[in-house]
């Protein structure tokens, strides 16, 4: 992702997979525990990091309700063409 320009959301599972602190292609949010209380910052931070994520995860959940997509029994290319039918017409109901 990093040599495409590319960066991700993500949630906190995917905390350690970049380990690189100055230049993160992968974002993840903050975690507090009974001995390390959240800043102001850190609450700040996750919460715009979770209305990132919001929408993606609206529309992974828009895209269970097809089932044509649990099991695909076609060729990896118009399984494609179908997933970006599908969105569009899922973000046409969402935004109705």
């Amino acid at each position: 992702m990093r040599a495409a320009g590319l960066g991700a959301l993500a949630d906190l599972g995917f905390r350690g997979l970049d380990n690189d602190i100055l230049d993160p292609v992968i974002v993840t949010g903050y975690t507090a525990s009974r001995t390390h209380k959240l800043t102001p910052g850190e609450k700040e931070a996750k919460r715009v990091l979770a209305v990132g994520r919001a929408p993606v995860e609206h529309g992974f959940a828009h895209l269970k309700n097809w089932r044509i997509l649990t099991n695909p029994r076609t060729d990896p290319a118009r399984a494609t063409r179908l997933l970006r039918a599908l969105l569009v017409l899922t973000n046409l109901d969402v935004n109705r």
